[in-house]
This record gives structure tokens, sequence and C-alpha cells, in this order.
């Protein structure tokens, strides 16, 4: 590492002891230094953050990050000693962020997301689109959004889509914190209003159980199915939650044998004729659910659920958002 100096009047200098990459780099860190602008930093500090939000582990996000856990602590120290703020619980080990630590992540992840909106625009113009997205789907769309990436790659092989299951709260949360590019979920009224909102499908309901466990062809009813032992979703679901408010609004309380925040865990109950589940009806066609089970729609009430795709509204708009928006407009119709 190098040590520049700048003096600008006699008798007065100002060493530079931060990871500058040239000679230009410290003329600006030293200069800003010393005529009070704010202090220079860039997108690498950024990434750094979010890196370190990630692993919550200085040495494991110094690793995914390609440096040193010194040279990587030594940066985070830069930016709190720049802004004059903690950004970091610090003991013997990562305690997690400050609150001003939680708004330069906010920030970070907003500048991230523009650098990589600027990248999109610049490969798009020169017609081969590549950059990455992060979309938030609640579980019960994850069949649904899984038919996406493929539709996009034929046009885009370049553009990466990363698809996380996460639950409605955590999406909307997430959004407004920028750390994810959009988010497949649940549609109310209580969706901001700084959120681009695109209707894709309505959701119904479907009760899938063992041949043995109920006489009924067809269909069934919320009431008969509260009777049956049921394998539900956790409750920090809003899946679970519209459910229980099916319930709720017949007057019976379902038979909860098991919760479970995975579909996978589910259906092995099935399989078993330990309990049965309820599920969308747009994800019957999409899991392997053996022939063997019976799929009853649920009735009396009939009831329907949006779903659609949110995204922040920006202006410019990246290009990745655009094609994702037509590519699932496409699949929904």
């Amino acid at each position: 590492m190098k040590i520049y100096t700048l003096s600008a009047q006699p008798g007065r200098s100002v060493h530079c002891k931060t990871l500058c990459r040239n000679n230009e780099a410290a003329i600006l860190c030293l200069s800003s230094r010393l005529s009070g602008a704010w202090p220079i930093f860039d997108l690498r500090d950024m990434e750094l953050l979010t890196a370190l939000q990630r692993h919550r582990h200085f040495a494991h996000a110094a690793e995914e990050c390609g440096i040193s856990q010194p040279a990587f602590s030594a940066r985070i120290s830069n930016l709190e000693r720049h802004f004059g703020i903690a950004i970091v619980n610090r003991g013997n080990r990562f305690q997690g962020f400050t609150a001003e630590g939680e708004i330069a992540l906010k920030w970070a992840h907003r500048l991230l997301q523009d650098a990589d909106g600027l990248r999109q625009e610049m490969t798009a113009a020169r017609g081969n689109l590549s950059g990455r997205l992060v979309i938030g789907v609640i579980p019960t769309a994850l069949t649904f959004a899984a038919r996406v990436p493929a539709m996009i790659r034929e046009k885009h092989p370049e553009l990466l889509i990363d698809i996380r299951s996460a639950t409605s709260d955590e999406i909307r949360r997430d959004l407004g914190n920028y750390r994810i590019g959009a988010g497949i979920s649940y549609i109310d009224a209580s969706v901001e209003k700084a959120l681009r909102v695109d209707v894709l499908y309505e959701e119904d309901y479907r009760l899938i159980m063992a041949e043995g466990m109920s006489d009924a062809t067809g269909s069934i009813s919320w009431r008969e199915a509260a009777r049956l032992p049921l394998c539900l979703l956790s409750r920090t679901m809003q899946n679970r939650r519209i459910i229980e408010a099916v319930f709720s609004e017949i007057g019976v309380k379902p038979n909860t044998v098991m919760e479970t925040n995975s579909l996978t865990a589910a259906l092995v109950q099935l399989e078993g004729g330990n309990a049965a589940t309820i599920i969308p009806g747009q994800m019957v066609d999409r899991l392997p659910i053996s022939r063997s089970l019976k799929v009853l729609r649920l009735t009396d009430p009939d009831i329907t659920r949006t779903v659609g795709l949110l995204m922040p509204e920006r202006d410019p708009e990246p290009p990745a958002n655009r094609v994702l928006a037509d590519a699932l407009l496409e699949l929904a119709r």
C-alpha cells in the first residue's frame, strides 16, 4: 500500500492511507479532505457492505469479495470514518449493523441496483442485454415463476434471473430496501403506492389427500376439510393467513397436525397418508403429486386471491425489469 502526501499550502499536508488504486484516486481523496468536501467512496465499498449483510461474518464476506479480512475491515472502518458514524456493531465478532448502518445498507443496495441498470442499458444498446435481476417469490408461486428464466434465456442468454423464496412481508420489505429488484406476491389494498403492480393470476385452492381419507369426489367444502388432519404452511406466510381467515369466516377451527415452510415436507405427509394439505390450484400440475392422491376443489365458500408482479417505480426503468414483466404477463395469459 502506498502512502500519498498532498500539500495545500506551506506547512499543511495530509497523508492518505486509504486503499487508493492510483495517484489520481489518492489526489481526489486528499483534496476532499483538505477542502472539506464530502469524502469519496466507490461502488466497491457498497459491495462490501452488502456482502457483510449476507454473511454476517467479516472473514466470510471478505472471501466472497476476493480480498483479505484485514483489507475488508479497513475499508469498512474507512467508510465509518468518512461518514463520521459507526456502521457496524463490533465485539469479539460481528454483532449486526447500527441504525445508521441500516440506512447505509439501503442506499448501498439502491446504488448497486442503479449501477446494474446502467450496465444493462449499455449492453442492451449493443443488442446483448446482460446483468442480474433478483426476484422474491412467495412459495406458492414458485412453480409459476420457475418457468420464466427459460423464456427469457431464449432472447437474452446473458441475463441472469435469481429467484428467491420469501414471504409476502419479506418481499415488500426487501423491495423497500432495494435488496431485490422485483417480487411476485399477493396483491391487496396494503400494497405501497410507490410500487408498480401487474396482475398475473387469481389463486384458488385445492385439498390434496390420500384416497382413503374422504369419500368426497371433485370438490369438498372448507368445513369438511377442517375436520381432516391437515399439514399447513407456517403462520408467517400469507397463504396460511388466507386459509385461516376462511376457516374463521365460516366459524370452524382446522385440525392442524403439522406446520411447515416447505411444500416438499407437506407432500411427504401426503404420501404417507398422515395428513391432507391445501395448495393453490395452479400448483397442482407443476408439483410431483402421486396419482394415488386425490385432488379436490375447495368450495363453500369459493375463494380466490390475486397474485401479481411488484416492482419499484423507477425512471429510467432497467431493461431487465421490462423483460421480466413482459415474460410474466405472457406466461399468465
